[in-house]
């Protein structure tokens, strides 16, 4: 086993990230069989040793996979690979699929105010002036003719490359640069999506609770929606009905919206079965992965996708600013076409200056030294605020995760019955732009409120501590 690694690891240097080839060759041999559950990994320094690298790659390759459930991490023994669920019993092959329906009407925006704590915003203040306003600007004074004119539906080669470097590395997606799509927002993508293979009457699961302009779009598509039991492992594949076959699947696996847990790899893997066998697309929505503080994210839903089940988008609009309106979706091959035409059709098309200042924007490492310099940032504010709350909730709620994202859910005590929604409405009024949780979902509701964390200053957070002292009785 100690020397099989030097036959079939074989490293493109030239590509850069040896910590990711690594993780990925050994997460291919896993799903594929080759490394069956109980196989002992070669130790971190045999490895490095045979591969002519640092240990510390080799341990942070190992990292990643022992963090999505793919191996075993003891210390003083060997790492193993972990036993992988077995395929749900689906029966039968997959249906063939109907012929794309028509289009969806792109979905309003939302008219949210900026407050401080509004949930999905970021902290605007820091956005890199600079270093944007130079790419806009040279882009806009050296535009090509061709450039000029009615331009490809699907994207600027450059930015669809440059897109696809930055989540092959960043969150392990597996494609193509012609699978990627630019639209405005990702809701924008999953409006298009959803008219392409959704007709009236078709099911759609969403996570409940989840992700209200999601549910809105798949109604307005025609959809039947089956909300989908969410826990602490994220959306559970199992408690989806029987009798309800999804045409579409709508989730956050890598931080479930609103309430933050990541989805488990073998529901990961329970679900994309359950997608194959009912001939089902899955849309992932990875609004905000670039924000995870407890080390690594996990890898994507897609990057695990063999059958052609996987839409995944992806947006600039949390990381940088929502005005600047750049999104992504990576469709599966046999939807580039129909999509393409899709946003030729609906005229959803991103200004060419903007995607070619934003092809230089991530080529530059521009976005990369932001992320790295914000996500310190979040961190410490998510722990300020979850730190703050915890400290005062005397059994008046309950805080959700805090390894990652830009919101903080905050679960007020169901005995209060407490209503989340008249709640929310007096912390707008002491300028706090919290949501309720309860708004979210569609089977039965549960109260609470979701902060946003990226305008959570101190400022904020004691202006939350104060009007929640006074606005949320402590139990009897």
């Amino acid at each position: 086993m100690h020397a099989e690694p030097l036959t079939w690891l074989v490293l493109n240097r030239a590509a850069g990230d040896l910590e990711g080839q690594v993780y990925r060759a050994f997460r291919e041999r896993i799903l594929a069989g080759t490394l069956p559950a109980g196989a002992p990994l070669p130790s971190t320094r045999a490895l490095a040793v045979a591969l002519g690298m640092a240990r510390s790659t080799v341990v942070a390759g190992y990292d990643r996979l022992a963090a999505e459930g793919f191996v075993h991490a003891t210390p003083g023994s060997a790492t193993r690979v972990a036993p992988l669920p077995p395929p749900p019993l689906s029966g039968g092959g997959r249906p063939k699929r109907a012929e794309p329906a028509g289009l969806a009407a792109a979905a309003q925006e939302d008219p949210s105010r900026f407050l401080p704590l509004r949930p999905g915003l970021p902290d605007l203040a820091s956005f890199p002036h600079a270093a944007w306003a130079r790419c806009l600007g040279a882009r806009a004074r050296a535009l090509r003719v061709h450039d000029l004119g009615y331009a490809d539906a699907q994207g600027l080669p450059i930015l669809r490359a440059a897109v696809l470097d930055h989540v092959r590395r960043r969150r392990a997606v597996v494609a193509d640069s012609a699978q990627v799509v630019i639209v405005p927002s990702t809701a924008a993508a999953l409006a298009l999506l959803a008219g392409l293979v959704v007709t009236p009457g078709d099911t759609a699961w969403v996570e409940d609770p989840g992700y209200a302009t999601a549910q809105a779009l798949l109604r307005r598509a025609g959809a039947t929606l089956v909300p989908v039991p969410v826990d602490d492992e994220g959306l559970d594949p199992a408690r989806a009905p029987q009798a309800s076959p999804p045409r579409l699947i709508h989730v956050t696996p890598s931080h479930q919206y609103p309430a933050g847990a990541a989805m488990s790899l073998s529901r990961r893997l329970a679900l994309l079965d359950r997608a194959s066998s009912h001939g089902a697309l899955i849309v992932e929505d990875d609004y905000d992965s670039e924000f995870h503080y407890a080390g690594r994210p996990l890898a994507s839903l897609q990057g695990l996708d063999d059958a052609g089940c996987v839409a995944y988008l992806g947006t600039f609009s949390k990381v940088l600013a929502p005005g600047l309106r750049v999104a992504y979706a990576i469709v599966p091959p046999r939807l580039v076409a129909p999509m393409r035409a899709a946003v030729r059709l609906s005229g959803g098309m991103v200004p060419i200056h903007v995607q070619a200042a934003m092809a230089d924007f991530l080529a530059e490492g521009h976005l990369n030294v932001h992320v790295r310099r914000m996500r310190k940032v979040y961190h410490q504010r998510m722990l300020d605020l979850a730190g703050r709350l915890a400290g005062m909730a005397r059994g008046r709620w309950q805080i959700g995760p805090v390894d990652g994202g830009l919101q903080l859910a905050l679960w007020l005590d169901p005995l209060a019955r407490q209503d989340d929604a008249a709640l929310a409405q007096a912390l707008h009024e002491h300028g706090l732009g919290v949501m309720p949780l309860s708004q979210l979902f569609l089977g039965p509701p549960r109260a609470g409120l979701l902060l946003g964390v990226a305008t959570a200053t101190p400022q904020a957070i004691d202006r939350l501590a104060t009007a929640l002292d006074r606005l949320v009785p402590l139990p009897a």
